[in-house]
């Protein structure tokens, strides 16, 4: 029997990573808006640059999910 006092099951991670995802994704859109609104095209491009790490990252979080489907039981 393993230790798990100090890790996280895969749904508390996959949980967390769609929230950082998520968060991602707002900030890209907030720079995105930004160079648009400025006219700059390089902030444009780092804005939707972090609108698709944040997909991916969501996504990830997604999969862990799946992975553990009944978060905080340990299996033998």
């Amino acid at each position: 029997m393993t230790d798990k006092t100090d890790k996280k099951d895969m749904a508390t991670e996959g949980t967390e990573d769609r929230l950082k995802g998520a968060a991602k994704q707002v900030e890209g859109r907030v720079r995105n808006a930004v160079g648009g609104l400025t006219g700059n095209t390089g902030e444009q491009v780092k804005g939707k640059g972090q609108e698709i790490k944040g997909k991916v990252q969501d996504a990830a979080g997604r999969a862990k999910q799946r992975l553990d489907p009944e978060p905080g039981v340990e299996e033998e």
